[in-house]
């Protein structure tokens, strides 16, 4: 996954929870907002230490950047989210994390392409 993509700064991750924009279940939660001025999707994670131990929670992070990434060519261009990853997503397998993450893009609408 590409830098160019992730928004890097807390003051641009707060400003996308405050627009409260927000699909979520009881494993991750997907905060959205618009960029007006972006030419592409830009997403951050987060993630709390009650997930476990850093090995787990770095192993989250990277399962959930290969995700995006497989869905990259398919994100609206113009927009910014944060995905929050909550602890009971430690007891999901890739393909579980995948399908939960995909449902949540669709009921949020951040992909353009929702017919796969």
């Amino acid at each position: 996954m590409n830098k160019r993509y992730r928004i890097k700064k807390s003051s641009e991750i707060d400003a996308v929870f405050k627009v409260k924009k927000v699909k979520g279940d009881s494993y991750f939660v997907v905060y959205q907002s618009e960029d007006p001025n972006g030419i592409n999707f830009r997403f951050a994670l987060s993630i709390g230490k009650k997930y476990g131990n850093a090995v787990s929670r770095n192993l989250a992070k990277r399962r959930i950047r290969m995700i995006v990434s497989e869905f990259e060519n398919q994100f609206m261009s113009n927009k910014l989210f944060v995905i929050v990853i909550k602890p009971l997503a430690h007891e999901l397998s890739y393909q579980e994390i995948k399908d939960k993450l995909t449902v949540l893009f669709k009921k949020s609408k951040l992909m353009e392409n929702t017919n796969e």
